[in-house]
């Protein structure tokens, strides 16, 4: 039996401050540990004879130590330099064990949470869009940002990549009622960063078998005792105070630990809309540490309304269109629609358009990891999450008369014939000039209550042997979530403007009928369009070997996971609930619920498979490649039950993954090269419409796509404190099969076959210069967006984007004493710096707008905005 050594010690960094949470490692195997609350550590390990200790920590120079492992006790004392480059960052996420970029057989980029902060960032595409082959949409403000990975054809959000909160999903299934995640929380100060793993491992874990996984990791009190407030203002009425503290529990013995943040903020921008987003977020975790592990509650309680910036009507050269006032038109949602209500045969309906969209509730995760001894690792994680959630969808100008027109003009084209008419603005505040422009609207509100139940536990075991180590791992994971999908509509007929007011026309018609058009604004209360209820449940099992021998690394994983889901489709019917013949059909014929459902069930079974391999080639360059081949099981509320079957054919969509690339890591330069293959096949996708004044479920799409990518990021220091960083992607895409089946005439045709993917460029680029020197900071990015067309058909082609930031700030000390840790950063940053106004992306709702019409529907970059911060750590 091989002797064992104690290994023990201290890290501090230059001011003898100490760190906790450090990685601590013999080199080439398992053994090592992490450092505690006052910088301690201690392990024990099997190896003997000359070793090297390796000691790493996020922002420091890795340091490295030479030891002979005799079977005695060993204490060294390490003090770790500020510095290192981007690949020494030790990652979490799709792996089972800690271990650097650099020796990581996959692509994974980490951004920390002192950038984020620094960027003002309020939404995921602020904090991702400058990550190689991702393309991210935030031109709808704070959340539900539209992300496509690699070229594959997702309609935006994150079909493809779960948002994971501490390795476990926000919600485990996808499309039960299509809201994005990010609609569930929202990015804090409480977290060390977020990472992004493409390909490779991702197929194995998380929330099924996927393409990517972005992943938050908070902080807790054992690693960041720290007390931090950041205050937030922007111009157009933002105010946001953020919070974060930690530390311990108890008195100086004690191993319970803390950690509470949150934010409460205001908001009236960035385009106002008369509707301010308001709201709060707390999150809080308690950690109790023993003696060979440790169980760590997290909770979060969310209350946060976001108003949402739909696609709008533009010129015909996409620029945006000057209103009645005289100023140009950014968004079409109008305030005075505030508690709009109207009656349905199923009762009084109540919009919740005020709240935008709105999240209550929270989740409640429980985090066990316990060491049966220093080469059999247990870890756990159990959750629970519910949220009441809306939806409230605006869509500017969109109806038989959706482009701007005079009120002559409209009143002609709606009523023919007509010998006279009325308008005046809601609430009686005057007439409407017949000159002023006035437009439809639509507006659908998603009511999304969901309910997640899920689990994971996990066992790895480290085997060694004379050539290297195996770190093998067997996982399962279970989840259920239930949801609701109901949807209720109506159309708005408003004077074209920003926050724009709402029109009540009445006219007389050619057989001298009075007839009341609009009232309220609303000329057509559609009244319920959806009502679903859905199921989904999960159960997956796999296995992972991580091997690492002298200049090899090896990942191997096999993932098998089965599901079942259940939906409910109501049947929605039409009732006259007003008896009053100056309405029109529309104002009084109103959707609802009959009490009816249509029930059906699927079920598939799928595995997935990764092989990545890395090579040691020099001291600084590193060979990788990744091989997977996952499933993705498409969203149930696209599928309708065959009368007289009670299972409906489902099927997973196959996604085969393919990269090879190098890293280097040098103390001057640190980055990666990558090519890449990415396929999917009998992708299920549904493309919503508008059919009888309604928007609906129009097409259901076999769809399979290919792209092959060249990707690079890069970290160059021009100084000790100067650096220039940058990615750029280069991808080829196409639709390789589609067949499209019309759900509302029926029928189906092969179309768009060779054409591009919609919504993805073919060129992607972000480069930027950094300075540091811990007390004054400053940034200057650009995130250039390539060319992309707004649907498979490639009718139309948007111009190419970029978004120029910069920011800048000066930390001051606030004690003299070494031992505390107190400063002020003051800073500011500016978005989209020269205001650009491209176009992210055309109508999805429209696929057949053409882009030579006098009238282009599409959602422009949000507009510029500085805002000015103040960090105060204690």
């Amino acid at each position: 039996m091989n002797a064992q050594t104690k290994v023990k010690g201290t890290i501090k960094d230059t001011t003898g401050e100490p760190i906790p949470g450090a990685s601590i490692l013999i080199k080439g195997t398992s053994f090592g540990g992490s450092s505690d609350f006052d910088g301690n550590f201690s392990f024990t390990t099997s190896s003997t004879g000359t070793q090297t200790l390796q000691v790493s920590y996020i922002g420091y120079s890795i340091f490295e130590k030479t030891l002979n492992l005799d079977g005695t006790t060993l204490t060294v004392n390490v003090v770790l330099q500020e510095g290192g480059n981007q690949l020494d960052e030790i990652v979490l996420t799709a792996s089972a064990t800690f271990r650097s970029q650099k020796e990581t057989p996959m692509s994974i980029s980490s951004i920390k949470q002192k950038e984020i902060t620094r960027l003002s960032a309020n939404s995921q595409a602020d904090i991702i869009r400058s990550i190689p082959g991702i393309t991210a949409e935030g031109g709808g403000g704070e959340t539900a940002t539209n992300v496509f990975v690699r070229g594959l054809p997702s309609g935006g959000q994150y079909v493809f990549n779960p948002l994971q909160y501490d390795g476990m999903p926000l919600m485990s299934t996808f499309g039960l009622n299509s809201s994005a995640h990010d609609v569930y929380a929202r990015p804090d100060i409480g977290f060390k960063g977020v990472e992004f793993v493409r390909g490779g491992s991702a197929v194995l874990y998380g929330a099924g078998s996927v393409a990517g996984i972005i992943n938050y990791t908070s902080k807790t009190g054992d690693t960041n005792a720290e007390n931090i407030v950041n205050i937030e203002w922007a111009d157009q009425g933002r105010l946001k105070t953020d919070f974060y503290t930690g530390g311990k529990l108890g008195g100086e013995d004690s191993n319970t630990y803390y950690a509470f943040t949150g934010f409460v903020r205001k908001d009236d921008g960035p385009i106002e809309t008369g509707m301010p987003t308001r709201g709060v977020q707390f999150r809080a975790n308690i950690k109790k540490k023993f003696e060979n592990g440790s169980f760590t509650v997290h909770g979060q309680l969310i209350n946060d309304n976001a108003q949402f910036f739909m696609p709008l009507p533009l010129d015909g050269s996409r620029n945006r269109i000057a209103g009645n006032d005289g100023e140009p038109v950014s968004q079409l949602l109008s305030s005075q629609l505030a508690n709009t209500s109207f009656l349905t045969a199923g009762g009084a309906y109540e919009s919740p358009i005020e709240d935008g969209v709105s999240t209550q509730g929270g989740y409640v995760m429980g985090d066990f990891n316990y060491n049966f001894s220093d080469d059999l690792k247990f870890k756990s994680k159990v959750k629970f999450a519910n949220y009441q959630h809306n939806f409230a969808l605006y869509v500017g100008g969109n109806g038989t008369y959706n482009n701007p027109l005079t009120l002559a003009n409209y009143v002609n084209n709606v009523a023919p014939g007509n010998t006279g008419y009325t308008a005046q603005y809601q609430g009686g505040v005057g007439s409407v000039n017949p000159n002023d422009l006035v437009v439809e609207n639509l507006h659908v509100d998603r009511l999304r209550p969901m309910t997640d139940y899920s689990g994971e536990a996990s066992l790895t075991k480290t085997i060694e042997t004379d050539k290297g180590s195996h770190n093998i791992t067997a996982g399962v994971y279970l989840a259920r979530t239930e949801a609701e999908d109901v949807n209720y509509q109506y159309r708005v007929l408003s004077e074209f403007n920003n926050n724009p007011r709402l029109v009540n026309l009445s006219y007389t018609d050619a057989g001298d009928n009075n007839v009341t058009y609009s009232d309220g604004g609303l000329y057509n209360r559609i009244g319920m369009t959806a009502n679903n209820f859905l199921s989904q449940s999960k159960t997956a099992f796999y296995l992972t070997d991580e091997m690492v021998f002298d200049k090899w690394r090896f990942d191997a994983g096999i993932r098998i996971e089965s599901t079942k889901g259940t939906f409910n489709k109501g049947n929605v019917a039409t009732s006259a609930v007003y008896d009053d013949a100056d309405l029109t059909a529309n104002l009084a014929n109103v959707q609802f619920a009959d009490g009816s459902f249509v029930r059906g069930n699927v079920e598939a079974t799928d595995w997935a498979v990764s092989l990545a391999a890395l090579h040691n080639l020099t001291e600084d360059v590193n060979l990788y490649a990744n091989f997977s081949r996952g499933f993705f099981f498409p969203q149930i509320r696209g599928f309708a039950r065959t009368a007289g079957i009670p299972n409906t054919n489902y099927d997973s969509e196959k996604i085969t993954q393919f990269e090879a690339g190098a890293k280097l890591g040098t103390e001057k330069l640190s980055g990666s090269l990558a090519a890449y293959y990415v396929s999917l096949k009998d992708r299920v996708r549904i493309t919503q419409g508008f059919s009888g004044g309604a928007l609906v479920d129009l097409l259901r799409s076999d769809q399979s796509t290919s792209t092959f990518g060249v990707e690079a990021n890069w970290s160059y220091k021009f100084t000790e404190h100067l650096d220039f960083r940058g990615s750029a992607t280069y991808q080829q895409h196409e639709i390789t099969k589609n067949i499209d089946e019309d759900l509302v005439n029926g029928g189906s045709a092969e179309v768009n076959v060779g054409n591009e993917l919609a919504r993805q460029p073919n060129f992607l680029t972000t480069l930027g210069l950094h300075f540091d020197n811990s007390s004054f900071d400053a940034l200057f990015t650009l995130n250039h967006t390539g060319k992309k067309f707004t649907a498979d058909n490639n009718n139309v082609e948007l111009d190419a984007i970029n978004i120029f930031r910069l920011g800048a700030g000066y930390t001051f000390g606030l004690s003299n004493d070494k031992d505390r840790n107190e400063n002020l950063r003051l800073g500011f940053s500016v978005f989209n710096l020269f205001d650009d106004a491209g176009v992210t992306e055309g109508d999805p709702r429209n696929i057949n707008q053409a882009g030579d019409a006098e009238f282009f529907y599409g959602r422009p970059i949000l507009p510029r905005r500085m805002f000015l911060t103040a960090t105060l750590n204690f």
